[in-house]
């Protein structure tokens, strides 16, 4: 029997705010969507967390650099917050942990953690194709499958690449898209390559895994969200609206190709991106997000065991060390030892999130301007060293 829950109720819709200059608009779209305490705030740092901060605030000052950089790392139980820069150019406040933020292409974890709950479940299966769940979409997608989607081999076309979609936001970049309907914008396209056939990172794979959700349980993946993933975990900040507006207190993200910054907190709506990167956020719950999903505490070892299945593939941007992809989830191999996690990056915003596989210690690192291989290749280098070295804190290791 599918699973039932009771229907998610729609969140209102803020009042219109000013659009910004066209040309802005196009490029943070198309490079936004197309590509992841101490242990008391009064505490004097360790030597440890002084070299940590060090680094961190020479990645503010750097050319092009983030406003703002907040890391949390946990472990023993303790957690200790490391942070430079502003969280508001206005008013100068620091980055804070409650502090919201959009989690971008992390939020990819989040439709993964909905699916392999359900796989433990028996509500869906693995080798379930599209064709089954959702035969409305073109036949010729049909034999793709939920494993291919979460591991970004389905050969799927990105619907974030279609000429109509870039056009809609550059057009209105507050325009309410139907979340449902995004895979429309591709529609007309075949596959990309046999499914499973090569590793391909695409937008499009998550909408259809949070789509494949809604139709194995006649529940909106809103609700599902809330049931598998926020409820067991703990986490009360976290939420997937479908409006441009950021809830109070926020990180503002900006775009630092500007000379001063923009704040590019809310130049877009969440509805056109959805279950693929659509999600607010805090470093306090995405820390505790982490810890329970890379550990495998909301399914059982079966269910791990497959999304631990390791394929070429990185994450977008590429995390530290060597990448691997698994379902919906990703290998970082440091010098210092192995962490789990995702990456992403939207207008404003660029995040890390890993975990040791058993869960017990984890990095949240978020700072507040988009940085990839698109938009500044030598930051994304540096930013990897940086968070490379945050793992190796993490670990209890040197790494030099």
């Amino acid at each position: 029997m599918p699973l039932r829950f009771a229907p998610a109720h729609p969140r209102p819709r803020g009042a219109r705010w000013s659009r910004l200059r066209a040309t802005c608009v196009i490029a943070l779209c198309m490079t936004a969507l197309c590509q992841a305490p101490t242990r008391a705030a009064t505490a004097a740092p360790q030597p440890r967390d002084t070299d940590l901060l060090q680094q961190i605030e020479q990645l503010v000052q750097s050319p092009g650099g983030p406003p703002g950089v907040i890391a949390v790392l946990r472990r023993d139980g303790r957690a200790r917050v490391v942070r430079a820069g502003v969280a508001d150019l206005t008013t100068g406040r620091p980055p804070g942990i409650r502090d919201h933020m959009r989690i971008a292409s992390t939020a990819k974890a989040f439709s993964g953690a909905v699916a392999l709950s359900l796989v433990d479940r028996h509500a869906l299966r693995l080798d379930e194709t599209l064709g089954r769940r959702l035969p409305g979409l073109p036949a010729a997608w049909h034999r793709v499958t939920l494993r291919q989607l979460l591991n970004h081999t389905s050969g799927l076309p990105d619907y974030t690449e279609s000429a109509e979609f870039r056009s809609i936001l550059a057009a209105d970049p507050h325009h309410r898209f139907d979340s449902r309907r995004l895979l429309d914008f591709v529609a007309d396209r075949p596959l990309e390559f046999p499914p499973g056939s090569r590793y391909h990172y695409s937008n499009s794979d998550n909408i259809a895994v949070a789509l494949m959700a809604e139709a194995a349980t006649g529940t909106p993946y809103e609700q599902l969200l809330r049931t598998l993933v926020y409820r067991p975990l703990g986490l009360r900040s976290t939420s997937l609206p479908q409006g441009y507006r950021m809830p109070e207190p926020h990180l503002h993200g900006y775009d630092t190709t500007t000379s001063p910054p923009q704040d590019v907190s809310e130049v877009l709506g969440a509805s056109g991106s959805w279950a693929s990167g659509g999600i607010i956020s805090t470093p306090a719950d995405m820390t505790r997000f982490i810890r329970g999903y890379a550990g495998g505490a909301l399914y059982g070892g079966d269910v791990v065991r497959e999304q631990r299945r390791w394929i070429a593939g990185a994450s977008e941007p590429a995390g530290p060390g060597e990448n691997m992809a698994g379902l919906a989830l990703f290998r970082y191999a440091t010098r210092c030892g192995v962490v789990l996690g995702h990456t992403g990056n939207f207008p404003g915003y660029t995040q890390l999130i890993a975990a040791t596989p058993d869960g017990r210690r984890s990095l949240t690192f978020s700072v507040t301007s988009q940085i990839n291989a698109s938009v500044n290749p030598e930051l994304l280098s540096r930013l990897r060293a940086v968070q490379e070295n945050f793992v190796c804190a993490l670990l209890g290791r040197p790494g030099h």
